[in-house]
C-alpha cells in the first residue's frame, strides 16, 4: 500500500496542528488550495478534527497527528 496524494495532503494538514497544546486549533480558509480543502473535509469526516474547516483535533486526531509527526521526524533524520 502506498500513500496517495490525498493521504499526503491529510498528513501535511495534521502536521499543522500544534501538538503541544490541545487548545490550539487551525482554520482552513475557503481560498486555500483545493487539495487542502479536500484534506480538511476528509479529516473532519473521519472524526479527526472538530470542524469541517479545521477546528481542534479530536482525541483520535491527536493520536494520528502524533504518529504523523513521528513518521516525518524519523524519515527526515
Amino acid at each position: 500500500m502506498k500513500y496517495t496524494t490525498q493521504n499526503i495532503a491529510e498528513l501535511n494538514l495534521l502536521l499543522q496542528f500544534d501538538l503541544s497544546s490541545a487548545a490550539t486549533g487551525i482554520k482552513v480558509h475557503q481560498d486555500a488550495a483545493p487539495e487542502v480543502l479536500d484534506a480538511v473535509k476528509s479529516l473532519y469526516s473521519k472524526g479527526l478534527c472538530t470542524m469541517p474547516d479545521g477546528g481542534y483535533l479530536t482525541d483520535e486526531g491527536i493520536v494520528v497527528a502524533e504518529h504523523a509527526d513521528r513518521v516525518i521526524r524519523i524519515l527526515s533524520a
